[in-house]
């Protein structure tokens, strides 16, 4: 056997082995592409997760915001001891006369926030009303304005501002009232609250009966 016989020999298996080696580099090429795609989607639902997470949170924050804005307002309307700066005499059951259609607006008006509601098949007050709004000529009431309460605000995982609320004198439709008797009111809040980010809102309804005082 001579020399080029042996070459002759040599040169497939050669060949064979440098198809194997560009085989095996193109399923490694593949796998590292099926590895890459896999871990960009695990770390978006992991973003979207926590952007979910954060979201929720800053929905609970401003929900308890608003909550704590509904009991300000009953605490408005009827203190369970008398205020300095209170207004509860301005809430009579059997009186309206505080309160303006629409709603009285700004920081330096006593009557803040008093709105008379729609008429019947008109547009609500408190959807009209820019609650949100804090600037000084606002329809809405800030918290703690009138019942000297506080809250923290604009520090990590609290509200970014103070919740607001305006309060409606409604036509109280109790039963068994006779039609001689006169008109009484019972006292419709709505309040807004924020979250961490002020662009998260919530916005809770409550009513409120006041006791007349004998």
């Amino acid at each position: 056997m001579n020399g080029e016989t042996v070459k002759n020999m040599m040169r497939p298996t050669s060949v064979l082995m440098r198809r194997q080696d560009g085989a095996a580099l193109i399923v490694s090429l593949m796998m590292l592409i099926v590895v890459l795609i896999l871990s960009i989607a695990l770390a978006t639902v992991s973003l979207q997760g926590e952007k979910a997470s954060r979201s929720d949170r800053d929905r609970q924050i401003a929900l308890m915001a608003a909550e704590a804005a509904l009991k300000d307002a009953e605490m408005d309307i009827d203190p369970q001891v008398a205020l300095a700066n209170g207004r509860a005499n301005l809430f009579d059951p059997t009186s309206n006369l505080y309160f303006e259609a629409g709603c009285a607006s700004g920081d330096g008006n006593v009557y803040q926030g008093l709105c008379l509601p729609s008429l019947a098949g008109q547009t609500p007050v408190w959807f009209i009303a820019n609650i949100a709004s804090d600037d000084s000529s606002s329809p809405s009431v800030k918290f703690g304005r009138f019942t000297g309460q506080t809250m923290v605000t604009g520090k990590g995982s609290f509200p970014a501002k103070l919740p607001r609320y305006i309060i409606e004198a409604v036509q109280d439709l109790e039963a068994g009232r006779k039609a001689d008797e006169q008109t009484k009111y019972i006292f419709r809040i709505t309040a807004i609250g924020f979250g961490a980010n002020p662009d998260t809102q919530v916005v809770l309804q409550s009513f409120y009966r006041k006791a007349e005082r004998s």
